[in-house]
């Protein structure tokens, strides 16, 4: 909880821990509880994996055009009207999904389902709100290894809803949660802005000096480059599963799961020391074991043992150095300007959804029939590698203006 006078379901005070432990579990129920249904969404709607695997760089390009608003206007009118908001919007389409007669349909209710972004967004906001940077990425950390627990078990839930109701199984999980969580926070979540905020161009007005802070946008791209090697993972993996390695819906969202696996540790590392030992030394070890487990998988995959144990396995170093740089890095862009931690959110959110949009795109289009894992292994390496270059880049600047 951000706060110590919170109290559970009283919309008086600030969240409870669960209901911003919901509020982020339900946007990563949404982006990832359907992906071992990718394949059979395609003979469904009669068409090719790449028009499906749309319903994924697309809602992420929604997720970071979205973000860039949802700070602002939380800024403006409070964290509480925008998620509830964001959240009706969010349910309203999931029942279009549902309904959709043809993949065009469907892609624009599944845009509309981006919405569910503002959970992220405003849940971590809502903890910078009352707590200081470095307890902020600690509290953001603990959230977060809850909230870890939904893509852990989602894709092993979607692929056994598949088989047994079809696409539309986890659809109907994800309008259910979404009603659920709706109420919690219709009841639970208060108000936690600060004050009150001026009008939009004053806001934008000060827009500038956010951006011209280096060590915002190195944050963000340490943020991007390493999360952007998880949705490129969620772009690519389906397709290596089912035509790769010939894995069944069920037993594809079991091995999907890995990286989350790895992603609740690192978060719980996050909660435990990061206070402690600072936020970039935090993200540095984070984004080494990133790319230390890119750096494996390219050694043990090009070196002969091409197998899903090993291709799968080795995500779990992604989703445990991801786990230790989202936080903070998340906490470091929200406290350069703290009366913009909103704006800073979004934004810096939005950028890293954005990057995370383009490599799950290409992913999408470098896997081909005869293509197998190698272009996404690649991929994964380099971008990985960007990320620990980025975070060097911020500790050295932060370095020199010390000395």
């Amino acid at each position: 909880m951000p706060s110590a006078q919170a109290r559970f379901l009283d919309s008086t005070t600030p969240p409870h821990v669960a209901t911003l432990v919901a509020q982020s579990a339900i946007a990563a129920l949404a982006m990832n509880v359907f992906l071992p249904s990718l394949p059979s969404m395609a003979t469904y709607f009669q068409t090719d994996y790449a028009v499906v695997q749309l319903s994924v760089s697309l809602y992420l390009a929604v997720n970071a055009v979205l973000q860039v608003f949802i700070g602002a206007l939380s800024d403006r009118y409070g964290r509480r009207p925008v998620m509830l908001v964001a959240l009706w919007v969010f349910v309203i389409a999931t029942i279009g999904t549902l309904l959709a007669p043809n993949v065009v349909v469907f892609l624009l209710f599944r845009m509309l389902q981006a919405a569910v972004v503002t959970g992220i967004v405003l849940s971590r906001t809502a903890i910078r709100d009352v707590l200081g940077e470095g307890d902020a990425a600690s509290r953001i950390g603990y959230v977060t290894m809850g909230m870890a627990v939904v893509p852990m078990l989602a894709p092993a839930l979607g692929g056994l809803l598949d088989e047994a109701f079809g696409w539309r199984g986890s659809f109907g999980l994800m309008l259910f949660a979404g009603v659920a969580v709706l109420f919690l926070s219709w009841r639970d979540m208060g108000e936690t802005r600060q004050g009150g905020a001026g009008s939009f161009r004053a806001q934008f007005a000060e827009m500038p000096e956010l951006m011209r802070s280096r060590r915002f946008w190195g944050y963000c791209a340490t943020s991007s480059f390493a999360s952007g090697a998880f949705f490129a993972y969620l772009g690519g993996a389906p397709f290596v599963g089912a035509q790769v390695f010939d894995m069944a819906p069920a037993m594809l969202g079991l091995f999907f799961g890995a990286p989350a696996l790895g992603y609740a540790a690192g978060n719980f590392a996050s909660g435990r020391f990061a206070a402690r030992v600072g936020i970039d030394r935090m993200i540095l070890i984070g984004a080494v074991i990133n790319f230390g487990g890119m750096a494996l998988l390219s050694l043990l995959y090009f070196g002969g043992l091409q197998n899903r144990f090993v291709f799968f396995g080795c995500f779990i170093f992604v989703g445990l150095g991801n786990g230790m740089i989202l936080p903070s890095a998340t906490s470091g862009m929200m406290s350069v300007r703290p009366h913009l931690a909103g704006s800073a959110s979004g934004i810096g959110g939005a950028i890293m959804i954005g990057a995370g949009a383009a490599l799950s795109a290409l992913a999408g289009v470098l896997l081909t029939p005869g293509s197998g894992a190698e272009p996404l292994i690649v991929m994964l390496f380099v971008t990985t590698g960007l990320a620990v270059g980025s975070i060097l880049y911020v500790i050295s600047r932060a370095r020199a203006i010390g000395a």
